[in-house]
């Protein structure tokens, strides 16, 4: 996804460029960069309620964050809506924000004046735009969520709500973990293999016998004979991969559909990774809005 960044009072988000190019459209990829915790190695802009963090610190860095798009609403930056998520495909049309935070890992919505938020730190956030009708959507993709097809099932809700056709949509695929990184085990390429015809091409094997020799360096006691055997191989998926093919199954063009280059794993100077960090570690923030 050629990206742009932009920083105001040190704070940085990173956009979709081909989204940039819609007039209507307010949307935004945040960064760990220019917070108030103090937790995540101290100055982080955490934007999801974690244990580690405080109340407080999440909440002054959502306004920054918010406000840093510039839009009010009498007086105050535009209503978020997020989800308690789940790792699901419910996906929720919204027209305003709801009285209690609804589950799930979509929203869709052709309302403007308000923004759709996700978070994450290694799962894809997805942005549809429909810019024909003027709507729009935000999906949470983990593994789980891909292997329901979310962002598939993400184009029917666009179009049974707003007679969206896939020819009409651009999607932004955001920062997260990347096949170099994102190691899985056989259970989900089994249940990938099951769902989806192409399942082989979205991953690869690696042997990684040097660090399997340091962690086991009595290993080849146990070894068959001559003395050696092969070491068990590494399994990666790629997510971003899984994804653009949903799209494209859905007749989302191919030049519609861009994705960030940037992996959470390879990339905590900027990103937050929970499979790197150890699950130690802040949330990220997807948004997308229509303006008024």
């Amino acid at each position: 996804m050629p990206a742009k960044t932009s920083s105001k009072a040190e704070r940085t988000i990173l956009q979709a460029e081909p989204l940039t190019d819609i007039p209507w459209l307010v949307h935004g990829f945040s960064t760990r960069l220019g917070g108030f915790s103090r937790v995540y190695g101290g100055g982080a802009l955490n934007l999801g309620f974690t244990e580690q963090d405080s109340r407080n610190a999440v909440e002054r860095n959502r306004t920054a964050f918010l406000s840093k798009f510039g839009f009010m609403k009498n007086g105050q930056p535009w209503p978020l809506i997020t989800l308690r998520q789940i790792h699901s495909d419910l996906i929720h049309h919204v027209s305003k924000p709801p009285e209690e935070q609804l589950a799930g890992d979509g929203l869709v919505t052709e309302t403007p004046g308000m923004l759709l938020g996700l978070g994450t730190a290694d799962c894809l956030p997805i942005i549809l735009v429909d810019v024909k009708k003027k709507a729009v959507g935000i999906f949470h993709a983990g593994w789980r969520g891909t292997l329901k097809r979310i962002v598939e099932k993400g184009i029917g809700e666009m179009g049974r709500y707003f007679g969206t056709l896939p020819g009409n949509v651009t999607a932004a695929i955001g920062p997260g973990i990347h096949g170099c990184c994102y190691e899985v085990g056989t259970e989900v390429r089994d249940q990938f293999a099951s769902q989806f015809t192409y399942a082989t091409e979205l991953f690869r094997e690696s042997k990684d016998s040097d660090s399997i020799r340091k962690k086991y360096p009595l290993l080849f006691l146990s070894a068959r004979p001559p003395g050696h055997s092969d070491f068990p191989k590494k399994i990666f998926l790629d997510l971003v991969e899984a994804n653009r093919r949903q799209l494209l199954d859905t007749g989302v063009p191919a030049e519609n559909i861009a994705a960030s280059p940037l992996c959470t794993s390879c990339r905590t100077d900027l990103l937050f990774s929970h499979r790197k960090e150890k699950g130690v570690t802040g949330r990220m923030m997807a948004v997308v809005g229509i303006r008024t």
